[in-house]
């Protein structure tokens, strides 16, 4: 597992041990905002968005988590209620460690709070630079940013759950907004949308489009 490479095996049989495994099918609720936080969780198969909603309904794509990482940190070390709605993009399967044990299993681990600590580091840092996109640019400039970093080969595959409700949500903006926005980028021959998958076909070009002028 991602977050928990490189740690030594007694550590990694005493984290097994604490475990107790939960199972989502695609659209389920995994955790509510405000609700009693019930520990540090770990994808072990499937996907995850974390969203905040709006009292609109609305909401904003926090990030996305795949296999090996860890979520709600935050609600466990700040001991408060879930501080995000985290939703299963995909059948997943999740370990969860209750907090009684993971206050145990730190007590006798110190490595695995470091461990943690990077992990939930490295949340923080996402969430800045996505605090800083939707401040500083464009939904133009936002999407041309996210199929570049997204891109294998400068083919961005579209999973079966990345609708344009759903890419819309991590872009901070709404449906409408994101299609005009691909449809301008697409008419500079900068990319060419499939129903499947986004291919690049000008990567300096639509780099270009990333920053303001």
């Amino acid at each position: 597992m991602q977050c928990l490479q490189g740690l030594r095996k007694d550590i990694l049989v005493d984290v097994a041990r604490a475990v107790r495994t939960s199972r989502y099918e695609a659209d389920q609720i995994v955790m509510l905002e405000g609700e009693p936080c019930e520990g540090l969780g770990i994808i072990r198969t499937g996907r995850l968005k974390v969203v905040r909603l709006a009292p609109s309904g609305r909401e904003q794509t926090l990030t996305i988590l795949g296999p090996g990482e860890i979520y709600n940190a935050a609600g466990v070390f700040a001991d408060r209620p879930n501080p995000v709605t985290i939703v299963a993009l995909e059948p997943s399967s999740l370990w969860i460690i209750p907090e009684d044990s993971l206050d145990r299993l730190q007590d006798r681990h110190p490595a695995l709070t470091k461990h943690i600590a990077r992990s939930l580091a490295q949340r923080v840092l996402g969430l800045i630079d996505l605090v800083e996109d939707l401040s500083l640019r464009t939904v133009e400039m936002r999407l041309a940013r996210q199929l570049l970093a997204n891109a294998q080969d400068n083919v961005v595959s579209r999973e079966a759950w990345a609708t344009q409700a759903e890419m819309s949500a991590r872009l901070g903006t709404v449906t409408f907004v994101l299609n005009r926005a691909l449809r301008g980028l697409e008419e500079k021959r900068l990319i060419q949308v499939k129903r499947e998958e986004i291919r690049i076909l000008d990567p300096v070009g639509l780099a270009t489009r990333t920053e303001p002028e």
